[in-house]
């Protein structure tokens, strides 16, 4: 069911792979401290969903701007710098956590700041794996990275709340900061990126235009991108999960993390259909469905009142959501060009990453006003309908058919 041809065909892009994987599990490790840590001090969803705003603002504002520079200077270079930086702002949470500093304004700070730097390096990363893989392996290649990315979600949160029942939420930082390692090496390996038409390439605010005009002509893109922020933003659940779970589940550590575990485990279980995926003609219907999957799951997980029925829901929520994911990565990559790949990378990881941020603080904000329970359930309707409206806004997402002969398999160099 997956198709692994990326990992054996390709050495940089294994080595990138295994380095982003192993680097994630510390860096789910720390958000999950981050959110414990801001519940324990507030006790209140609202402050655990300006988490997501802390994120969320620099994450949309300097991806977008970021976009245009990454389509003109050496991406490689770009990325380890950014990581270099990364592992002293994990290094910083260290360090409030063992001095006890005990400040929620400090916590929102360094997310802030880390957020700003991961919209730089995240759209710059996303460049690699068009150079690397040929066109009919970017659905492979984009399911293997959601493998990971769900993988890491599944290991990062279960071993933190072991972690902190045993050694305290310092130790997650501490990881985290170390994680960095495998994931300066992946990078490191590569060649020179430089893109292809970087001499030549717009500047400033022009620049920018070019890719948002880019976005609106094609029209299967910009459903794609719309649909999942959509999702994100209407049923995103992380920020209501240390509530419920301090409600109904006695607020162990260790249930804590299963939860968020859960969502991965989906996300593993959806992103292994790679080989089916890899093959289907009507992705863009593909995303509305899976997309109306993870609505649902969080639907019933609002509703669940034993913890077992409250992961299968969250289970169930993040098979559609990683399913979604990749797929929506392989209608954007196979029809962006190379030299608007920085700009359309950094809208879809800002409209992905940061808009789920603000999809924490719409949940944490709606559960101030009502309860978790109802903000999920909410949530999760409200993402039905909108992949349902995307849908019929958006037609050319559902009449796209990629046939078999539309992405011919010439490999680039590198």
């Amino acid at each position: 069911m997956v198709d692994t041809a990326p990992l054996r065909e390709s050495p940089a892009y294994r080595r990138i792979w295994a380095g982003n994987g192993l680097s994630a599990i510390g860096g789910q490790m720390t958000n999950y401290a981050v959110l414990l840590q801001v519940f324990l001090l507030t006790h209140r969803s609202l402050a655990v969903g300006l988490v997501g705003l802390a994120i969320a603002a620099p994450t949309i504002v300097v991806s977008l701007g970021a976009g245009p520079l990454i389509d003109r200077i050496d991406r490689r270079r770009t990325v380890l710098t950014c990581t270099g930086i990364q592992v002293g702002l994990s290094a910083a949470l260290a360090v409030q956590a063992f001095a006890h500093l005990d400040r929620v304004w400090l916590l929102y700070l360094l997310v802030a700041v880390q957020a700003s730097v991961g919209g730089v390096s995240a759209p710059a990363r996303r460049t690699f794996m068009p150079t690397l893989l040929p066109k009919d392996q970017l659905a492979a290649g984009a399911a293997l990275q959601i493998l990971t990315m769900h993988g890491s979600a599944t290991i990062g949160p279960a071993l933190a709340g072991l972690l902190t029942a045993a050694g305290g939420l310092r130790v997650c930082y501490v990881v985290d900061a170390a994680s960095f390692v495998f994931a300066l090496y992946g990078v490191a390996r590569l060649p020179p990126s430089l893109p292809r038409s970087s001499a030549t390439a717009s500047r400033g605010m022009r620049a920018a235009v070019e890719g948002f005009r880019f976005i609106r002509r094609q029209r299967p893109v910009l459903g794609a991108i719309v649909a999942d922020m959509s999702a994100a933003f209407l049923a995103m659940p992380i920020a209501l999960f240390p509530a419920i779970n301090a409600a109904r589940f006695g607020g162990d550590p260790t249930t804590l993390g299963l939860m968020t575990t859960a969502v991965a485990t989906g996300g593993i279980l959806g992103a292994s259909l790679s080989g089916p995926a890899s093959r289907l003609r009507r992705r863009g219907l593909g995303i509305l469905t899976a997309g109306t999957v993870w609505g649902l799951g969080i639907v019933a997980f609002g509703f669940a009142d034993s913890f077992w029925l409250a992961a299968l829901s969250l289970l169930v929520a993040g098979a559609g959501d990683s399913t979604a994911v990749v797929l929506r990565t392989a209608v954007v990559q196979e029809l962006t060009p190379d030299e608007l790949r920085g700009r359309v990378s950094a809208a879809e990881f800002a409209a992905g990453a940061g808009v789920a941020q603000l999809g924490n603080l719409r949940a944490g904000a709606l559960a101030s006003l009502t309860s978790p329970g109802v903000a999920a359930v909410g949530g999760g309707l409200s993402a039905v309908a909108g992949a349902v409206l995307v849908g019929t806004l958006v037609p050319a997402l559902v009449t796209l058919d990629r046939s078999p002969t539309a992405a011919p398999a010439n490999r680039p160099s590198g």
